[in-house]
């Protein structure tokens, strides 16, 4: 049994390592030059938008991405050309083809790394090999970062820190650490004569469009999928945020354009996604408003949810309701991110909490949403538990919590329906006298 085991772990190693022959030998006999699906597009005279389109992107580490996305790179050509992050690994083709529209890889001067998460950088020992004769530079935890993630051939990356400036001839590059935004390496460029700023992964979204610019797409679109991202990978850094902002606005940095990594490039109105993170970030944005996220077995707890629900808005409250298998956990926390309080429910599954209720619980506290008032709901059948371990996955993330819960054996009748009426009235006018 056990040499049967030991074969086929050898024979799965194998595999493993040819896969990866295979897709290094495939690079090595591409011409690169002459793979492009996606336009360059200029941003100003000198500065264009290199990167490529995700269409079929619909998970990023369980943010559920209905929209695709994109990973944008950026090339400032001067009498020194630099490349401003890469893409993801399976991409590269396509980037290396935009790239080679403007200007041959092998001439690239400098590659600057503004963040080394995978979707940016895993292109960048292929790009590296092909751009030779580039100077790579990066902060120092993103240089650690990068020998950690593709070994010591990045030795030799040269750092950089805040203040930091790059002439490449008319065009200056100056640099800003954002540690923790969301990365310990993160950084922003800015060019500084054609007043561009390129985040990296602040002020993005995960959306997948044929049109590069904030004027060519539906506004409310592009702002529910930059609330979207905001509130599933940055609301944890929110007092990060609000002081980088803060921050840059003391420099008096002028902004024209905001390039992020991910999604549309603002450039009709830059101001609207910087006013909108400080709101996110300072609480600005939040109103009355409860989001009811459950699930259900036999529906008991579903007909606890809505008659809750009738009770908050009885109190002229704004309430929205989300069963966790007919939603998702992304959805969930965009619509908490400007809402003042949350109920929970669950039904009990094995003296404990039903598994999504559990997930999404994680889900949440990881993510740490300030001033929210959270209640707790749930059905039983021979024992309760499952409202008792919501309440402890709150409490222990430190989160404001409303007692009493409210707990249904079994199938509620009128009397129990009526409770959870009044329980809904009673939490909304606890909500609006905080």
């Amino acid at each position: 049994m056990l040499q049967c085991l030991c074969v086929g772990y050898g024979r799965m190693v194998f595999y493993i390592f040819l896969d990866v022959y295979r897709k290094l030998e495939r690079h090595k006999h591409v011409d690169y030059s002459k793979v492009s699906f996606m336009v360059k597009t200029m941003l100003k005279d000198g500065v264009y938008c290199v990167g490529v389109v995700d269409w079929n992107m619909r998970d990023f580490h369980g943010y559920v991405t209905s929209r695709g996305t994109s990973y944008n790179a950026y090339i400032v050509k001067d009498e020194k050309t630099v490349l401003v992050d890469t893409v993801k690994a399976p991409f590269v083709g396509e980037l290396v083809g935009n790239i080679s529209e403007i200007i041959n890889l092998e001439e690239l001067d400098y590659i600057i790394v503004n963040h080394v998460e995978m979707d940016h950088s895993s292109a960048l020992p292929i790009v590296a090999k092909i751009a030779k004769n580039a100077k790579i530079l990066s902060t120092q935890r993103g240089k650690e970062e990068l020998v950690k993630h593709y070994g010591h051939a990045f030795d030799s990356v040269e750092t950089i820190k805040s203040g930091d400036t790059l002439r490449l001839g008319k065009k200056t590059l100056k640099f800003l650490e954002a540690p923790m935004l969301h990365w310990p390496d993160s950084m922003m460029t800015y060019i500084e004569e054609d007043k561009i700023l390129l985040p990296n992964d602040a002020f993005g979204q995960h959306f997948a469009s044929s049109y590069r610019f904030d004027d060519e797409v539906d506004n409310h679109i592009l702002m529910e999928e930059a609330a979207k991202y905001y509130a599933n990978i940055l609301m944890l850094f929110a007092p990060l945020i609000t002081k980088k902002i803060n921050e840059v606005i003391t420099m008096g940095i002028p902004i024209d354009i905001i390039g992020p990594s991910h999604g549309i490039i603002w450039r009709k109105n830059p101001m609207q996604i910087i006013q909108a993170y400080l709101d996110w970030s300072s609480g600005a944005a939040v109103h009355d408003k409860v989001v009811i996220v459950f699930d259900t077995m036999w529906e008991s707890t579903d007909k606890m949810a809505r008659a809750i629900a009738a009770g908050i808005c009885s109190q002229n409250v704004e309430t929205k309701i989300l069963k966790l298998r007919a939603s998702n956990n992304t959805e969930a926390v965009t619509e908490i991110l400007e809402s003042k309080a949350v109920l929970a429910g669950s039904p009990t599954l094995n003296n404990g909490v039903f598994p999504t209720m559990g997930s999404f619980m994680t889900y949440i506290t990881g993510l740490k949403p300030k001033d929210k008032l959270w209640g707790f709901f749930g059905s039983y059948g021979w024992g309760g538990g499952a409202v008792r371990g919501l309440m402890e996955m709150a409490k222990k993330a430190s989160f404001e919590v409303y007692e009493p819960t409210l707990e249904i054996k079994w199938v509620p009748d009128e009397t129990d329906l009526k409770k959870c009426f009044e329980f809904g009235q009673q939490f909304a006018q606890k909500l609006k006298s905080n």
